[in-house]
């Protein structure tokens, strides 16, 4: 599967990938880019099924996802790369560091979970969809996923308006891999270097949820306060600096 990608920065200089949450695309990476891209050869992709790459089909699992990012990674050149992923792009940053060990530096994995909650709801999301288009979840993904107070910014309607625009069958089959999902039997096999970042106010992925990936060894666990879901855009000095400094020592 040929992703569609942005890369920025040095090109000889270590690599970091970053890999969005359900419905979104690489531009939900802006201000990470920003604060990566002088020392780090920053390559943001699109999922399977969203932006610019192409659709996601019926029965796609994590697991493909991740092995999306492998490729990509192939195309580059990169033996080994860091991985930051939130969201759905936690659940493909656990894959990797299961399956292809090998390729991780580092790993980070923000306001994710090893399994996302009762399967039904995901499979509720995805018939619902198919059958009433994306628009109806804006409102409602926009409560999860921002503060109050960065809700109404141009840049968080600009996050809401990828989610919208994002191909409704290819979200319904990621809605369908998610409710299949489950890295809980797993997770203390994964050997990479992790963080773990929460937010204290994600209910996708709350602090319950966060304290599970505490069976990863050596695995450095923060939270962030006054944050959802995308805490890398609710709070993105913090988030950033988390990354920033966990990448400096890896």
């Amino acid at each position: 599967m040929r992703l569609h990608y942005a890369t920025r920065g040095p090109l000889g200089a270590p690599a970091v990938y970053l890999g969005g949450s359900l419905g979104s695309t690489h531009r939900q990476w802006h201000e990470l880019v920003e604060a990566l891209s002088t020392d780090y050869c920053v390559v943001g992709f699109d999922h399977r099924g969203h932006g610019a790459s192409p659709h996601a089909e019926s029965g796609v699992r994590v697991e493909d996802l991740a092995s999306d990012v492998i490729e990509l990674a192939d195309s580059q050149g990169h033996d080994t790369f860091h991985y930051v992923g939130i969201s759905l792009g936690g659940a493909v940053g656990q894959q990797l560091a299961l399956n292809y060990p090998e390729r991780l530096s580092s790993l980070t994995l923000a306001c994710t979970a090893p399994a996302f909650g009762d399967p039904q709801t995901w499979h509720d999301r995805a018939a619902s969809v198919r059958s009433n288009g994306m628009g109806q979840l804006r409102d409602a993904t926009g409560e999860r996923w921002f503060v109050d107070a960065v809700r109404p910014t141009a840049r968080a309607q600009s996050i809401l308006d990828d989610l919208v625009a994002t191909d409704a069958e290819s979200y319904a089959a990621c809605c369908e891999a998610l409710a299949e999902y489950d890295a809980r039997p797993h997770l203390a096999a994964i050997a990479t270097r992790t963080l773990v970042i929460g937010a204290d106010h994600d209910v996708v992925s709350p602090p319950e949820v966060i304290a599970e990936f505490a069976v990863i060894k050596n695995a450095k666990v923060a939270t962030i306060n006054d944050s959802r879901h995308l805490a890398n855009i609710n709070q993105p000095e913090t988030f950033n600096a988390l990354v920033l400094g966990f990448l400096e020592i890896s």
